[in-house]
Parts: structure tokens; C-alpha cells; sequence
């Protein structure tokens, strides 16, 4: 029979865990309200069905995910990592193309995006390739870093294309090397060079971009340079958040979902139709919800009884405000749609699943930071 430490039940963060799912249960009656048929006549389409089930999947997953020691993972990153890659390049060939990008492979049954899992694979992979690293970093440990988990990942996530998810991944390898600790001089140098190669590398970077991420820039910039066109996504984005006025319409009362005004109301710009719905009030409530996850993960970074713990909660905390700060900027208008899910409410499986293990691993770092208990 299997038995379960009562150790791990005590110390088990049951408020990042309830937080969580209580934005999943909110997402997936987002996702509900936003894919009903006009004037609810019609099939409605079984997206929240689907999400459900995926929710439950992810649960279990996450508590598979905190069951064992984390710390044996540093012992596997180098298989991680080339399986990681080896997924990243095996889409480029043989990947499931959708709305002109190739992100899926499909396996029959499900289809699944590799980015997702790289995300997970990379942050854990950093983390334990930092951990054996002096601290602050060479000038030779920057550069090696970066080039691994920086430029290898980013040149082959950008080719499906995902742009997003790509800068994201740069980011957070940036992000965890400061972390780590990087010379004054060495970091004011990588700057420096990072300014400069902006203007000179801009024309390839422009080139080398599809034409509708091209529109997406410019939509940016000036949405109403063509409403009924490249900018129409943002445009419509902010008129929905701002006819959920202070209290909202209430929920199944939005209209930019159903009448379809909205594009991509379940995924990418859930939280126009969230917003429409519950107002002001709700938003707040809903990012004091988020706030309340970040400010816990952060926490787990600080109290962490290992390096590798430490880097594995910050990675993690990044990766998740990241998203988050991304993906409302992009509904405002204030930054340029890349196509960021929402954590936990945007409707997709493998994110979903991917950013559970995340919390998970956040949780079991917790879990295990008394040393006495858990050597």
C-alpha cells in the first residue's frame, strides 16, 4: 500500500494550489460564456469541456510533480535538454501547421506544443546548470549560458514562428543569470552591446519577420491606421474591456464573445471577455489573485534551502508574471499582441499542463525547505 508522508501534506502550499485552481474554475466559465452561439442558439462548442478535463490532468500531474525530491532533477538536465531541443527541432520538420505557424506535433489522440514543455524543461535545466557555477558568473559562464539557453532555444522557437514565446525564454535566461549574479561591468557591457545591436540588427530582425507579425508592430503603434484590419484585434480588445464598465454586464451578459467581435475570445484575449463581464471590480480581484501567487513563489525563492531551489522558484515566478504582465498589456493596447496566453485562464492543454508542473515544482521546493526534514 502506498503511503504518504504526513510531512508532505503539512507543508504542502495549500493556498497557491487553491488560488490556482480558483483561476482555473474562473477561465474555464470564461471560456464558456465567451465560445456561446449568439443569442444562444446553436451547438456550443465544447472548448470548456475540453479545458475541464485538462484541469483534471493537470492536477494530477501536479501532484506527481511535488511527490518526489526535487533536487534529483539536476542529475537528468543534460537529458532534459537535449530531449527539450530535439522536440523544438522535430516540429520544424514534421510539426502540425495552424494559422500559419507550425507549433504542434500531433500524435493522433492530442497534439501538443513542444515550446510549452521547453519552457518547463529550460527553467529547470538553467537552473541546475547554474547551480554548479561560481557565483558571480565568469565572462566565459555568461556567455556559455546564454548561448545554450538564450540563442539555441530562441533561433528554433522563432522559426515555427512564435515570437513571443521566444523572447519570453531569452528573457528569463537573462533574467535568472542576474539572479545568479553577473560582474557590474560584464552586465553594463551586455547592455551596451544589446542597445547596439537593436539598431544594427533591426532590418535583418524586420526581414526575417512574418507579414502578420510585421502587422502586429505596426498595429501597435497605431491601431487606427486600419481598424478594420491589422489593428482591429486591439481595437475591439480595448472596447470590451471598457464596456465592463466599473461593476460589469454579468456573467453570460457580455456580447463581444458570442457575436464574435472578438478574435481568439478564448485563448490570446480572454481577459476582454472576463473584464466585459465582471467590470473593474472583478479585475481587481482577479489580479489580486495573481498578485497573491507571484508575491507566494517569490517568497519560496527567498526561503529555499539550496541554490537550485532558489533559481528553479525565481525562474518560475518570472516566467508566470511575465506571461501575465504580457498578456493584459497586449488586451490594453499598451504592448504589441504576441500571442501570450493568460496563466490558467486561456484555454490550451499543454500550456495549461506545463505551467501546473511549474507551480508544482514551486510547491515542492517549499515543501522541502526544512533540511532537517528533507535532506
Amino acid at each position: 500500500m502506498l503511503k504518504i508522508d504526513r510531512r508532505l501534506i503539512t507543508y504542502f502550499d495549500w493556498i497557491t494550489f487553491a488560488v490556482v485552481l480558483f483561476i482555473c474554475i474562473i477561465g474555464i466559465l470564461t471560456i464558456y460564456s465567451a465560445t456561446r452561439p449568439p443569442l444562444d442558439e446553436g451547438e456550443h462548442p465544447p472548448f470548456y469541456v475540453k479545458q475541464l478535463i485538462w484541469l483534471i490532468i493537470a492536477v494530477v500531474f501536479l501532484f506527481i510533480f511535488v511527490t518526489f525530491d526535487y533536487t534529483k532533477l539536476k542529475n537528468f538536465w543534460l537529458i532534459f535538454y537535449i530531449t527539450g531541443v530535439l522536440l523544438l527541432i522535430i516540429v520544424l520538420f514534421a510539426g502540425k501547421t495552424a494559422m500559419g505557424a507550425k507549433r504542434w506535433i500531433n500524435l493522433g489522440f492530442f497534439s501538443f506544443q513542444p515550446s510549452e514543455i521547453f519552457k518547463i524543461v529550460s527553467i529547470i535545466c538553467l537552473a541546475a546548470f547554474l547551480d554548479n557555477k561560481q557565483s558571480p558568473l565568469s565572462v566565459k559562464d555568461t556567455i556559455k549560458t546564454l548561448i545554450i539557453f538564450g540563442i539555441i532555444p530562441f533561433i528554433l522557437i522563432i522559426k515555427q514562428p512564435d515570437l513571443g514565446t521566444a523572447i519570453l525564454l531569452f528573457t528569463i535566461t537573462f533574467i535568472m543569470i542576474i539572479y545568479k549574479g553577473v560582474p557590474l561591468r560584464l552586465l553594463v557591457l551586455l547592455f551596451s552591446l544589446l542597445i547596439i545591436s537593436i539598431f544594427f540588427l533591426w532590418e535583418i530582425f524586420w526581414e526575417g519577420l512574418k507579414e502578420y507579425q510585421k502587422n502586429r508592430l505596426i498595429a501597435f503603434i497605431d491601431p487606427s491606421i486600419d481598424p478594420k484590419g491589422i489593428g482591429y484585434n486591439i481595437m475591439q480588445s480595448v472596447i470590451t474591456i471598457g464596456s465592463g464598465g466599473l461593476f460589469g454586464k454579468g456573467f453570460l451578459e457580455g456580447t463581444q464573445g458570442p457575436l464574435k467581435f472578438l478574435p481568439e475570445r478564448h485563448t490570446d484575449f480572454i481577459f476582454p471577455i472576463f473584464a466585459e463581464e465582471w467590470g473593474f471590480i472583478g479585475c481587481t480581484i482577479l489580479l489580486a489573485l495573481y498578485l497573491t501567487i507571484f508575491i507566494r513563489l517569490f517568497h519560496t525563492s527567498v526561503i529555499a534551502k539550496d541554490n537550485f531551489g532558489k533559481l528553479l522558484s525565481i525562474g518560475f515566478t518570472s516566467i508566470f508574471v511575465l506571461y501575465f504582465s504580457i498578456n493584459i498589456g497586449m488586451t490594453l493596447g499598451i504592448m504589441p499582441v504576441v500571442g501570450i496566453p493568460l496563466p490558467f485562464m486561456s484555454y490550451g492543454g499543454t500550456t495549461l499542463v506545463a505551467n501546473f508542473i511549474g507551480i508544482a515544482l514551486v510547491i515542492n521546493v517549499r515543501m522541502r525547505r526544512f533540511e532537517l526534514f528533507y535532506p
